[in-house]
């Protein structure tokens, strides 16, 4: 019985030796043809299939003219502020302006009680005739007593001291009308005016407060916003070249608002301070716009971008063509048979977009300016060109993308 059980093992002794010897050649080959595919067949390779194309945006390499533009942040500022104060002491009686009210100069904006104003100019006037008939009597004594001294009827002294007496008079009579003249001012100050043409903000005061001239809290501000002001900074090392460009002429000056989204106004360069911060390394210009539509607010934010002068007919292309690498700038080309050049250029402006080069690309040659992320030189692409508006388009018109940009 145990001689029957024992006999089969020579057999599967050489069946496990039989299936290890064929794990051993056979795992190799299919781990091999896993790792390696079928490339090897022909048949199974394909021997028509392309490389995978890369989906890229492209756009022509184009002459045009190209603005040197600064660019800067500032803020916006009135010609003039005005805080509206009273002259002189009185009861607020009448508040003659609305909020937010537009203003020209002279118009009435409040009243102070005229009263005790008018009375003293009423007092004044009395003076004034009361030693004008003074003097009325003291000319009659006057020529009286000439008249009897050049007869030999009067002494001579007597006349010279009446004419001293009508001389004094005379001086008094002079200073009640100098009264009179700053009564009735006084008494025209309870009517305050406004001094300039503006906008009329918050009413600080209500009716019926006494008010002080000491006082410095005004009844309400005016501000002069047409024209207005934008004071705005550029790094010191533009300062030179601004300097040379204002001198051959006016310069204009373009505001945005802060987020770019919005275009407030165009106005002039009027002026270059008279000293560098040292501070900031800035130095700070102001520029003056009509501002007839009230696009610009004093106090508000915005974006000054100073045109110095324009450069034409230069090659450009778009920013996002060109890249930077441990060598430089490069750009991607595209071949006419849609494979990709890696070039190095070299950039007159960074400044700006659309960039303008200098070096290493001809006009009219196609450069990607977006998906370039996944190409390596002669990498097969799907070229779509760029279109206006977009961050491959050029569409002639020059802005900047970074302050103090070489």
């Amino acid at each position: 019985m145990d001689r029957s059980v024992l006999q089969p093992a020579p057999r599967r002794r050489w069946v496990g030796l039989a299936f290890g010897a064929l794990l051993v050649v056979g795992l190799p080959a299919v781990l091999w043809q896993t790792l390696h595919g079928r490339s090897g067949t022909p048949a199974a390779a394909g021997l028509g299939r392309q490389p995978a194309t890369i989906p890229v945006t492209v756009a022509a390499a184009s002459r045009q003219d190209v603005p040197r533009i600064l660019q800067g942040i500032g803020t916006a500022q009135a010609v003039n502020t005005v805080t509206i104060r009273t002259r002189v002491d009185g009861a607020l009686q009448a508040i003659l302006f609305t909020e937010g009210q537009e203003v020209k100069a002279g118009d009435p904006l409040a009243r102070i009680d005229p009263r005790p104003y008018q009375a003293a100019l009423d007092q004044a006037t009395a003076k004034k005739r009361q030693d004008e008939a003074q003097l009325a009597n003291a000319r009659h004594d006057l020529a009286r007593y000439e008249n009897l001294a050049q007869r030999d009827f009067g002494s001579h002294q007597q006349a010279d001291t009446q004419k001293a007496q009508v001389d004094q008079l005379q001086a008094q009579v002079d200073g009640d009308q100098a009264a009179i003249d700053n009564a009735r001012l006084q008494l025209d100050y309870t009517t305050i005016r406004s001094p300039v043409d503006g906008r009329i903000g918050f009413r600080q005061v209500d009716i019926g407060n006494i008010l002080h001239a000491s006082e410095t809290t005004g009844i309400a501000v005016v501000t002069q916003t047409r024209p207005i002001s934008v004071i705005f900074s550029l790094p010191e090392d533009r300062l030179h070249s601004v300097v040379q460009a204002m001198a051959a002429g006016p310069l204009p000056v373009a505001i945005d608002s802060r987020d770019g989204r919005n275009h407030l106004g165009d106005g002039v360069l009027k002026l270059i301070d008279n000293q560098v911060d040292q501070t900031t390394g800035t130095i700070r210009l102001k520029a003056e716009f009509p501002n007839a539509d009230d696009r610009l607010w004093p106090g508000e934010f915005v974006t000054a971008r100073l045109t110095l002068g324009t450069d034409r007919q230069v090659l450009t292309v778009p920013p996002g063509a060109v890249q930077r690498g441990a060598d430089g700038l490069h750009v991607y080309v595209a071949k006419p048979d849609n494979t990709v050049e890696l070039r190095t250029v070299k950039a007159a402006r960074l400044d700006t977009a659309p960039v303008v080069i200098s070096d290493g690309l001809r006009d009219g040659e196609r450069v990607v300016v977006s998906g370039q992320l996944k190409l390596q030189p002669g990498s097969r692409i799907d070229p779509r060109q760029a279109g206006n508006g977009t961050d491959g388009g050029t569409d002639g018109t020059a802005v900047p993308v970074a302050d103090g940009a070489p």
